[in-house]
């Protein structure tokens, strides 16, 4: 367990993104860790196989105590040797042990594979590695003979086997019907959305309400006093503090909104936390969250979505800016989309989309009878968790948002 501060002293293990024999480059993320600081990512100190993780996921271990073992490459056990294990008990045989997880030692120095290592009818030496990569990738003694090694004297490296298991994948496997097509690998963050995606689905019963609210009154508002806000604070005011305004409303008036579920029961949540779904350049989203929204004025909410947003573009979120939602908003109208049906995030039991705003011919009522004119118009999508939440609350809850917004002051202060 690596130190990640000064005075961090232990960390849980969130999860692994690597398994026990799977291969790992040097300065690869192996696992996921979080301190009360911050959630990062682990990288291998050397190349090599996986051999056995010995802390579990949810584990909350010591700095300094061991959670995996790794099998390196022959031909890195030099550098491993003179950086990284000072004052090296030896085998007798040329060979130096782990001093500092002795017991695992057989695990990480010749330790014998249940069959019979692959090539070693053709007396040619392979190392664990070449053996271990071998075995996985069902590549039998008579293969492992033709490949031709880099290094010295003939032996077969790392590297040439993953080049002879690349080329007979290639001949295995046709490529796409379409040359044009190009095969993206999904990055970590995108991995990790896919996963949630579809846990949050299998978790909750996802229904969706929809309702259409004016804001005419909000549009003219914001039209009016953008330009003194932006030579005011030096920045601009878009809509979303207005719908965050309007949401933290509705959850006070309906606390059983704001609620998370753990197995049978239901978490009433005191503090009304907001989240607010960003997209970034890579195409990826992250949800940096407002607390205690219900306590700030509009101008306080402009200012920390404007600013987290920000921060959430060029990475420098922290982990606690991630954490404690209790609601989230996604504004799926800045990509010109009129609805939706978002997924929650869980433990949370619903999620608001707001669609564009759209300028629609409306009738208008008035004392001298109705009319017809022009009114900007959009949907509110709440989609919500009908284990815990009945169609009538999240009915009644997505209308009073829409309440708020279409009954906003246009003379209010900012």
């Amino acid at each position: 367990m690596p130190k990640m501060g000064e005075s961090i002293m232990e960390g849980t293990i969130l999860s692994w993104l690597k398994k026990e024999g799977d291969l790992i480059d040097q300065d690869e993320s192996v696992l996921e860790v979080a301190t009360d600081k911050v959630d990062t990512e682990v990288p291998a100190t050397h190349s090599g196989v996986l051999k056995t993780i010995l802390a579990k996921e949810g584990d909350i271990i010591e700095v300094g105590k061991p959670i995996a073992i790794i099998e390196i490459m022959l031909e890195d056990m030099e550098e491993a040797k003179a950086t990284d294990i000072p004052n090296k008990p030896s085998t007798g045989n040329g060979e130096e042990l782990f001093q500092d997880v002795p017991e695992y030692t057989s695990s990480i120095l010749g330790k014998e594979s249940s069959s019979e290592p692959v090539g070693l009818e053709n007396k040619r030496f392979y190392s664990p590695l070449v053996q271990s990569i071998a075995n996985q990738e069902n590549v039998n003694s008579s293969e492992l003979a033709e490949i031709s090694g880099s290094a010295k004297g003939g032996r077969v490296t790392k590297k040439d086997i993953l080049g002879y298991i690349s080329k007979r994948k290639v001949s295995q496997f046709p490529s796409p019907s379409d040359q044009n097509d190009e095969i993206l690998e999904m990055d970590r963050m995108r991995k990790m959305i896919a996963q949630r995606m579809l846990d949050s689905k299998n978790i909750s019963a996802h229904v969706t309400s929809f309702v259409e609210a004016d804001l005419t009154n909000i549009v003219f508002y914001r039209n009016r006093i953008k330009a003194d806000f932006q030579a005011k604070e030096g920045e601009k005011i878009t809509f979303t503090p207005f719908f965050i305004q309007a949401i933290a409303k509705a959850l006070k008036d309906f606390p059983m909104m704001n609620i998370s579920v753990e197995g049978d029961k239901i978490i009433k949540k005191k503090n009304i936390n907001i989240g607010v779904a960003v997209a970034l350049a890579n195409g990826n989203l992250i949800v940096p969250v407002i607390k205690n929204a219900d306590q700030l004025t509009l101008s306080a909410l402009s200012k920390k979505i404007n600013e987290l947003a920000q921060r959430a573009r060029e990475n420098r979120l922290n982990a606690e800016e991630l954490k404690g939602g209790t609601y989230t908003l996604s504004n799926i109208g800045s990509f010109g989309n009129i609805m939706g049906t978002p997924i929650i995030v869980q433990p949370q039991v619903a999620i608001l989309a707001v669609g564009t705003i759209t300028k629609k011919p409306a009738v208008i009522e008035s004392p001298t009878g109705d009319l017809i004119g022009i009114r900007h118009k959009m949907i509110l999508s709440h989609s919500y968790d009908h284990r815990v939440v009945d169609g009538a609350l999240g009915g009644m809850f997505v209308k009073k948002v829409a309440d708020y917004l279409e009954s906003f002051d246009t003379e209010t202060i900012i």
